[in-house]
């Protein structure tokens, strides 16, 4: 039975950073090393609206490229959030079920509200709850920087006690937001690179730490 848990892959849902894509996600995480990659069986969604302006990536990756919701410049009022959640529910009805989420940037923003979300019953009420969350270049809704989506309002009322991995980069735009996130979560695991906002390859102590997480995760069923 231990054996057969360790080998279970971890059905995990991915979703992109702003003005990036699936694809563009995938060539980063698949970086990872080959026995980390085999224990994972990732499905790589785009964002549900193409982008409204210039992508920061335009130039390195080939577009298209997509947002999952906008905002005004303040990031206060947000637009199509709902929408979008319905599109992310329709993927892991379609596609699922998902054992977790890796969210990068935007998407992780968006990932580490689900679980809360899910709780209060006020989204992806069709799918199981998400187990446990891998945060990269996250940041959370409702501080000083960023405002919340009215649907996402009670997200973080509560501690989240989901399990959840923060990849935390040095030189990271967001990473005095995405250390405070992790205040909202119980027992967050982290790890801290060198880089800046981006998916990090991962060094011998990033791995066993990442390894040793998705060990546990794979404990849990």
């Amino acid at each position: 039975m231990e054996n057969e848990k360790q080998n279970k892959k971890l059905k995990i849902l991915c979703l992109h950073g702003f003005r990036n894509s699936g694809a563009i996600l995938q060539e980063q995480v698949e970086t990872w090393p080959q026995p980390l990659l085999q224990k994972l069986d990732l499905f790589f969604m785009d964002g549900p609206y193409p982008a409204q302006g210039k992508s920061g990536v335009d130039g390195i990756y080939e577009p298209p490229f997509y947002e999952w919701f906008q905002a005004d410049q303040e990031y206060k009022e947000f637009y199509n959030f709902e929408e979008c959640l319905e599109k992310v529910q329709e993927f892991m009805v379609a596609h699922g079920p998902f054992d977790g989420i890796l969210g990068f940037s935007q998407g992780a923003m968006l990932a580490a509200t689900i679980p809360g979300m899910q709780r209060e019953g006020v989204a992806l009420t069709k799918v199981p709850k998400v187990k446990f969350l891998i945060i990269a270049s996250g940041a959370k809704f409702g501080t000083s920087k960023f405002g919340i989506p009215k649907l996402a309002s009670a997200s973080f009322s509560t501690p989240i006690t989901t399990p959840s991995l923060h990849l935390i980069g040095e030189t990271d735009i967001v990473k005095e937001e995405g250390i405070g996130l992790l205040e909202s979560f119980v027992d967050p695991i982290v790890i801290h690179h060198s880089n800046g906002h981006t998916i990090p390859m991962l060094d011998d102590k990033s791995l066993e730490i990442f390894s040793n997480f998705i060990a546990k995760i794979q404990d849990l069923f």
